[in-house]
């Protein structure tokens, strides 16, 4: 818990953009929904084992309770799509050691439903300095989210054995955007500097903010 001081950066950088995109008068209906939740024990907190149900009406297998960002970030989705009706629809987060694993500190995890999104967010990452790398949604991965008790598990259980978790992670969350045209940033690696570096302080770096504000500048306007 001591290391998690930063869990909360995907909401941070989320409310940085929809703010930055206000002061700059940018021509477009942004909307940011923050899935804000005390990360502490109570007698309601959920256990290994137990099924949740989500926003959607989904169930949802808990087998790890440190896992809880996406089950979080699901509700947040599913009240996206079902309350907001968006066009395209972003979530960022601190999801996956497994991406920070693969790509380090400098690049985020890219993972998209669309493939008109997926350039557009690219070109945005490479403008703005925010760099990320597209990691695959491969369906045939799905298997690892199957459940005998609920609609789906939100983590491989530990006797498969599978790897790929910031993929599998990503899966999940794909199940709760009903169709939108979502891409999911995973930004476990580059949330953090250890050290300064050119215009990033060492500590918290923000990352996202400035891909985010990138790609709407170049959404034209009235899209």
């Amino acid at each position: 818990m001591m290391a998690m001081k930063m869990d909360m950066a995907g909401a941070a950088v989320v409310l940085a953009a929809v703010e930055a995109a206000a002061a700059l008068q940018l021509p477009h209906r942004v909307t940011a929904v923050l899935a804000l939740a005390e990360n502490a024990i109570s007698g309601s907190a959920y256990r290994p084992g137990d099924v949740v149900r989500t926003y959607n009406g989904s169930t949802v297998e808990i087998g790890n309770t440190d896992a809880e960002g996406r089950v979080a970030l699901a509700d947040a989705l599913g009240y996206a799509v079902a309350g907001l009706a968006p066009d395209v629809l972003v979530d960022v987060a601190t999801l996956t050691g497994a991406a920070a694993l693969g790509l380090g500190q400098q690049y985020g995890a890219l993972f998209a439903n669309s493939p008109h999104l997926l350039t557009a967010l690219e070109k945005a990452g490479s403008d703005s300095g925010d760099r990320v790398w597209q990691l695959p949604l491969v369906q045939e991965y799905g298997y690892a989210l199957e459940s005998d008790t609920a609609d789906l598990a939100h983590v491989a259980p530990p006797a498969l054995k599978f790897g790929a978790g910031a993929i599998v992670a990503a899966l999940f969350l794909e199940k709760f955007v009903d169709g939108t045209a979502w891409a999911h940033i995973d930004i476990a690696g580059p949330m953090r500097a250890a050290s300064d570096a050119h215009e990033i302080s060492k500590g918290a770096t923000g990352f996202g903010t400035r891909l985010l504000i990138s790609y709407l500048r170049n959404i034209p306007a009235g899209s």
